[in-house]
């Protein structure tokens, strides 16, 4: 190789290390939404939430980061529903709804992106009532189906896919069975998704099995001792 040709290498390795070098700002707010979804406390949430609007506000064109935004929402909602703030959530609910879209703006073949938007479809049905099922039940079953068509292995695809299938009536395609396999399927893809497991307890509830929802239960609990998900799932709540 010639030295001319080492020298014009030389800034596109310097640009590629750039591009992976961890961003501190980032690595903090990941680290805020993980307590955040953990244990569901309002300040936690609030900070991961600040951090991820700062990110987004500086890099707008950044998908990813509205992405994140809208996730923390869907824990506010969430969070918010368990203290019994009906308004709170559904202000929640609808950001999160809002940022998801933008999201898929910036980056339409982002498969978790649109399996988020699914799941967020699915949590307003629940909180708006029966009324909502005939309009936002069919744009559930289109993100989640271009999210397969995107990346038919993400865990989080199969994850989002398997809450579709639990929470649908039957008339509508809901399927326990079909529920069971995809969270089985996900968290045999990452073993690590203690929140998965939780949904894999659900579905065996439904089923009526509760030796493999104590099972799954379990597992959720020995991967994260904290998650208020999985205790108030637990205690039946």
């Amino acid at each position: 190789m010639k030295p001319n040709s080492i020298l014009i290498l030389i800034p596109a390795a310097i640009a590629l290390l750039a591009a992976q070098a961890v961003d501190p700002a980032l690595e903090a707010a990941r680290k805020q939404l993980d307590e955040a979804r953990t244990t569901l406390a309002e300040p936690a949430l609030n900070q991961a939430r600040d951090s991820f609007a700062q990110l987004a506000k500086e890099n707008p064109s950044n998908a990813s980061y509205l992405y994140q935004l809208a996730l923390v929402d869907s824990y506010r909602c969430d969070a918010a529903d368990l203290r019994g703030d009906k308004k709170a959530a559904a202000a929640a609910i609808e950001q999160a709804i809002g940022e998801a879209q933008q999201s898929l703006k910036l980056n339409e073949s982002s498969a978790t992106a649109h399996s988020l938007l699914a799941d967020l479809y699915g949590r307003r049905i629940g909180m708006g009532g029966f009324m909502l099922g005939p309009r936002l039940g069919p744009k559930i079953v289109a993100e989640n189906k271009r999210a397969q068509e995107l990346d038919p292995g993400n865990p989080l695809v199969l994850a989002s896919l398997g809450r579709q299938y639990l929470h649908a009536p039957k008339m509508f395609g809901g399927d326990v069975d079909k529920a069971i396999e995809n969270f089985r399927k996900s968290t045999q893809i990452d073993p690590h998704a203690d929140e998965t497991f939780v949904w894999l307890a659900l579905a065996y509830r439904a089923k009526g099995d509760t030796a493999n929802a104590n099972l799954a239960l379990a597992e959720a609990l020995r991967l994260n001792p904290r998650s208020r998900f999985a205790h108030d799932t637990q205690a039946g709540k």
